[in-house]
């Protein structure tokens, strides 16, 4: 005798088996008091990881282009210090960078008001070195933006 209920749950996962208990998740953003859709939502996975693509791109086109001499393996080394200082710099005055921008989105605060200094090169840092940054709760925040209380929204 076997239990297809508990092989069934295990396969589909343990969201998938909390649902079944009766657990109700809501929908990503719900515990911030955001919208489940349109303006102001929580972004979704795809959207982000294009605006992270462009700006990665943005940033090997500069460090080649400016600070390598046209040099492949030196602009690799300097495009992760641009890919942090364009972040800082544009998440910092804008709220945004050039690819999140391109793709309608944004970076807040929790309360939905711009972040501070300090918390944008905390989320920075913590973004640059890779592991927080696919570290995901339950609202499709990475590590990096629940340590510095911030969240990344459509706009």
């Amino acid at each position: 005798m076997d239990n297809r209920q508990a092989i069934g749950s295990w396969i589909s996962g343990p969201r998938a088996a909390a649902e079944d208990m009766g657990v109700d998740f809501g929908y990503r953003g719900e515990r911030l008091g955001l919208p489940q859709e349109g303006p102001g939502s929580v972004a979704g996975v795809g959207r982000r990881f294009g605006a992270l693509f462009i700006d990665w791109a943005l940033s090997v086109l500069i460090a080649y282009g400016l600070l390598s001499g046209g040099d492949v393996p030196a602009a690799n080394n300097w495009a992760l210090a641009v890919f942090a200082l364009l972040t800082v710099l544009t998440v910092g005055t804008v709220g945004s960078t050039p690819g999140k921008r391109l793709l309608g989105l944004r970076v807040v605060a929790e309360d939905g008001s711009r972040l501070t200094a300090v918390r944008v090169v905390l989320r920075t840092l913590l973004l640059v070195l890779v592991v927080p940054a696919v570290i995901w709760d339950r609202d499709g925040r990475g590590l990096h933006d629940r340590l510095a209380r911030a969240v990344q929204v459509r706009i």
